[in-house]
This record gives structure tokens, C-alpha cells and sequence, in this order.
């Protein structure tokens, strides 16, 4: 019980600069587990889901601790997101990038002592003169954002973040913490050793985020079937798109679909088209934009109502990571995948590109995420099971909770499946091996001599539906995989499957589609409420005015709080969750205005 009351005591000064600064009343989740570290000076990793308050646990004690917290970042518009939130709250802090022209500047705040932020990118840091700069002025911390980079075996590995233990090396008193949301087993121990944390510095905060529902479906007519998602979802929308040319093909036709605005990104894209239309989803309330993974972490917009993927990601971690970038401010959020076997056939294919000591681990994770695609089970259980965690059996919102699939055997239609492939000489596509199936005759079945096999007509009318989907099962686990014509042969565990050895089951297509279903009515926002809307419209003024987005004035959470209680006064006001001392000085007249008004 002392113990707690220590921590408690501890804390009280946090928690006070914790309401002052960022106009919260308590810490979320593990926040205060990490904060309590930084500021007794003990390295430390966290592992925290997308939307836990990260930065906040490298934000707060930079403004408690006597020095700068220099902050490595991936990049440069994730910087300055993080830098616009920052100052927004009063915090000091600048971004030292090759985009800055106000670097000059900067250098001078902070050998002046007159930062409590400076964030880089791994690049600069690793620069020796970097390391002479930081040693012109106190420092507070090292925090190493989306620290994840630093491992071989994290999804997004970057080389440069290896050079960073020379550099925070070079300052043995500076604590260090690293952030990610996205680390198995393997790449926390990883990235511990690579940033010189010690083992009993982990503080895993667990993986779960519950106001996402995720669905997947196959994919049949991804126009059709993103248009419908859009529909129900009015707010903001990233499309993950697998190619380029996708993603422009995509932008193009969802928005002749759907009539919203929809915007291209990729790293194809003029680099000032790119940065503007980046910066026109940030600062938009229901933009949809059309992307590859270049996307990913680069986005720091809270909002963010719905993620859909037209084809598989490269790994459950790489799913996680970017799923995660809907619903970051804690309302409900939609996550579709829509895959096709093809994907899966053409992942398999890629492995072999991949230097030989990869291959192994490399396949486990496209394995792991066909197991997810394919599961008829909860598929928050799968995922956070990946991550090491024991989550109950259902969590009642993702697609397979929602609406329970059926499960069949169909060890006795696979075993004819791959013996049909196997005969027919591991060279035709499913159509052709379909037709030998179930004794549809045509010219290049006879022509082959492929009507005279065994195989030839063995699939009766009741099974010959579930051929297709078994095919799309077989692939995503490996047992079947494309040639390079574009042919079917067998693979991974066939052989096994053939002789009885393995069973095999899959999820029973569904008479209609499902999953997703979320109408306007349940969105949390009082859409239409005269109130609402007018804080709204006073947000978007004053981020204009301000050339920020509208949640870096305030998140929609902080507005429905507004919207219930009404508070009369500035007092009342800064009562409201999410309104600090500084944003109550520079917005608080005119929301007050707009709650008398209205």
C-alpha cells in the first residue's frame, strides 16, 4: 500500500501539468507507467497501440524536465503534425529537417535552452555533426519514435535507425524511450539490445484496440464494394492499394462512384502533388484518399473513421500498424480488407526474392496472415494471440462475432482438388481444373485428353460451389501456388493433404455479403445537432485562421463534451476534457460565444 501511495505522490506534479498542458484529468492505459519512468531517468521500451497517447509519455516530461527531448521521428510530415499538436499546447518545440528554412533559427533556440522538443529525422541524428550540436546545450531524453524501424525484423527496418545507439551512446546520463505500436516477441528484444534498454525496461501496454471493428471479404469489384463502405462511413478514409497504377485507377473511379472527394498518393506522385494532397486529407473532415503503404506512418490524423485494404498487407504486424491508423481519437472506426487468392500466390512468389536467411521467417508471416484472412474465428482474438497476448474468445465487433460464418470439412474435396491439379500437370489456372472437376467438356478438355483422367467428372453438383472458395483457402495457406504462366501446382502441406494426413476446413461463403454494417445513426457524433454543427464551423474558422487542421484545435470528443454540457465560463470551460490552459486562452471566447448563440 506505501508503494502505491509513492507512486501516487510521485505522479501528483505529471498530473497537474497533465491537466495545465493538455487539459486531461488522468493518464490513459500504461501512460502513467511510462511517464513515471522518463521522469525518474530509467530507458525505457514502450509498446503501445496506435491511438494509446505515445507521444504524450515524451511530450509531458519535456516540459517537466530541466533540457531538451530530442525526438527521432521517420518522418518529416509526421514531425510536423507531431509539431503543429505540440505548440498548439504551448509546448516549445521545432522540427531540424531538410525542409525547414527556419533551420538557422532553431539551432540558435536550442543552444539558448529554449526548446523542450526538437524533433529529426534518423538521418540528421546519425550525422556527426549532430552529435556537436546536442552537446552545446542540456539535454532532457532521447525519445525514438516508430523505434520498430530498428530491427531487421520489424516490418518498416530502417538502417539508419542502427546508427542511433553511437549517438545516444555518446550521452550516457540522457535516458532513453522508444515508442512503437507494432513489435512481436522477437523485434522487442530486438530493438532493446539495437537502443541499449535494458530487459527490465519493457512496458507493454497490451495490443487491443476496441473501437475498431475489423471485417475482411473477398474481393470481387473493389469499386463496388469500397463505394458501399464509403457510403456508410462519412467521415475520413484511407484505401490501401497494392500498386501504383491501383491507386490511381482507384482515386479516379471511387470518386466518379461516390461523388466524395477522393485524392492519389504514392511515392510516384510529383512530390509537391504528394505534400498537397497530404495535406488536404489532414486538414479535411471526409476526404478519402487512395494510397500505398508510403502512407502509413506519415499520418498522425486522429479522425480517421475507416481503413480498407483492395489486397493483402505484407504482414499481420504491417495489418496492425496500418489498420491502426483509423479511429486514433478513440471513436469507432472501420477496418475492411478485401483480398483476393491472387495475392496471396503472388506474396508466395516474392519470398524467393528475398535473401535466403529471411525466407523462413518471412513466410511464418504471410502464413500467420492467411490464418487471419481465413479464420472462422473472433479475428481480434487471432491478432492480439499473434502478439503474444490471452484475449477472450470473442469480442463482439469484428465480422466474425458479428455474424458467426459456418465452418465445413472439405478434406475429401481438397484431396480432389490438388489430385486435379497434380494430373492435369501443375500447368492450368482453376478455371480449366474446375471444368476436369465436374465433367464439363469442352474443346481443351478433350483436346488435353484431360476428359479420359479420373479425376474427370468425380465433383458433384452439391460440392462444385465450394470449389472456389477452397481454392482461394488453399492458396492464401500456401498448398497451392501460381506458376509462372499463371497455372496452379502444388505446394507448403499438398502432398500431406492429398494422403489424409491433414485435415483441411474452411468458412462457408455467405448467401450475402456481411461485415462492415455501421449505418450513420451509431456514429457517435450528434450529426445535426444546431450546436454541434456551429462548434464545428467555429473549429474549422479558427484552424484556417491558424493554417492547422481542425482536431489540432480541438477532437471531436472535445466538442460533444461542449455540445452536452454547455459550460457558460472560461472556469467551466477548461473543465471540458481536452482543453489546456493555452487553448483555453486562445479559443475559448469564441466557443463560449457559439454556446451562448446557440
Amino acid at each position: 500500500m506505501t508503494d502505491t501511495v509513492e507512486i501516487e505522490d510521485e505522479l501528483a506534479p505529471a498530473r497537474e501539468t497533465l491537466r495545465r498542458v493538455f487539459g486531461f484529468d488522468g493518464f490513459r492505459g500504461r501512460q502513467s507507467d511510462v511517464v513515471s519512468r522518463t521522469l525518474a531517468g530509467r530507458s525505457t521500451l514502450a509498446v503501445m497501440p496506435t491511438g494509446a497517447g505515445k507521444s504524450l509519455t515524451y511530450q509531458l516530461p519535456a516540459v517537466m524536465l530541466d533540457g531538451c527531448c530530442v525526438v527521432v521521428s521517420p518522418l518529416i510530415a509526421l514531425m510536423h503534425d507531431q509539431l503543429r499538436a505540440a505548440r498548439a499546447n504551448g509546448i516549445r518545440a521545432a522540427t531540424l529537417t531538410s525542409v525547414d528554412e527556419d533551420w538557422r533559427e532553431t539551432i540558435a533556440a536550442f543552444r539558448a535552452g529554449e526548446l523542450d522538443l526538437l524533433y529529426v529525422a534518423p538521418e540528421r541524428a546519425s550525422q556527426p555533426g549532430f552529435r556537436d550540436l546536442l552537446s552545446s546545450a542540456p539535454l532532457a531524453l532521447f525519445a525514438v519514435d516508430e523505434a520498430h524501424c530498428v530491427s531487421e525484423w520489424g516490418h518498416d527496418f530502417r538502417p539508419d535507425y542502427r546508427q542511433l545507439r553511437p549517438l545516444m551512446d555518446a550521452f550516457p546520463a540522457v535516458p532513453r524511450l522508444a515508442l512503437t505500436a507494432t513489435a512481436d516477441a522477437q523485434t522487442r528484444a530486438d530493438v532493446m539490445a539495437q537502443l541499449g534498454i535494458p530487459e527490465d525496461g519493457l512496458v507493454l501496454a497490451g495490443f487491443d484496440r476496441p473501437n475498431i471493428r475489423y471485417a475482411m471479404r473477398h474481393r470481387d469489384n473493389p469499386v463496388r464494394q469500397i463505394a458501399a463502405l464509403m457510403a456508410e462511413q462519412p467521415g475520413p478514409g484511407i484505401v490501401y492499394a497494392p500498386t501504383r497504377r491501383k491507386v490511381e485507377d482507384l482515386a479516379e473511379k471511387l470518386a466518379a462512384a461516390t461523388g466524395r472527394e477522393v485524392r492519389a498518393y504514392h511515392a510516384g506522385l510529383d512530390p509537391a502533388m504528394r505534400a498537397a494532397n497530404q495535406q488536404a486529407f489532414v486538414a479535411s473532415e471526409d476526404m478519402v484518399v487512395v494510397a500505398t503503404i508510403a502512407f502509413g506512418m506519415g499520418i498522425d490524423k486522429p479522425d480517421v473513421r475507416f481503413v480498407a485494404h483492395a489486397g493483402i498487407p505484407k504482414s499481420i504486424e504491417a495489418y496492425y500498424q496500418e489498420t491502426g491508423r483509423a479511429g486514433r481519437d478513440g471513436d469507432p472506426a472501420l477496418t475492411t480488407m478485401f483480398w483476393g487468392a491472387g495475392d496471396f500466390a503472388t506474396a508466395r512468389q516474392r519470398l524467393g526474392e528475398l535473401p535466403t536467411d529471411r525466407q523462413a521467417s518471412e513466410r511464418a508471416r504471410l502464413d500467420a496472415l492467411a490464418g487471419l484472412v481465413e479464420t472462422a474465428e473472433c479475428r481480434r482474438a487471432v491478432l492480439l494471440r499473434h502478439f503474444g497476448e490471452d484475449p477472450p474468445e470473442t469480442c463482439g465487433n469484428c465480422d466474425n462475432c458479428l455474424e458467426r460464418p459456418g465452418v465445413t470439412d472439405v478434406t475429401q474435396l481438397a484431396r480432389k482438388l490438388l489430385s486435379a491439379v497434380y494430373r492435369t500437370g501443375q500447368s492450368f489456372g482453376f478455371g480449366h481444373v474446375q471444368k476436369v472437376l465436374t465433367g464439363a467438356r469442352d474443346e481443351r478438355v478433350e483436346q488435353r485428353g484431360h476428359d479420359r483422367l479420373s479425376v474427370f467428372g468425380i465433383v458433384e453438383d452439391k460440392e462444385a460451389g465450394l470449389l472456389r472458395p477452397l481454392s482461394r483457402a488453399l492458396q492464401a495457406r500456401g498448398a497451392l501456388v501460381a506458376t509462372e504462366h499463371g497455372g496452379l501446382a502444388l505446394g507448403g502441406d499438398a502432398r500431406e493433404i492429398i494422403t489424409g494426413e491433414k485435415p483441411v476446413e474452411i468458412v462457408v461463403p455467405p448467401e450475402r455479403e456481411r461485415g462492415g454494417r455501421r449505418s450513420r445513426d451509431s456514429a457517435p457524433n450528434p450529426v445535426g445537432d444546431p450546436l454541434f454543427e456551429a462548434l464545428r464551423e467555429v473549429r474549422r474558422e479558427l484552424a484556417q485562421e491558424a493554417g492547422v487542421p481542425p482536431y489540432v484545435v480541438f477532437h471531436d470528443s472535445t466538442l460533444r463534451e461542449m455540445t452536452q454540457e454547455r459550460p457558460a465560463t472560461l472556469a467551466a470551460l477548461g473543465a471540458i476534457g481536452g482543453v489546456g490552459a493555452k487553448k483555453l486562452e486562445a479559443y475559448g471566447a469564441r466557443f463560449l460565444k457559439a454556446i451562448a448563440d446557440n
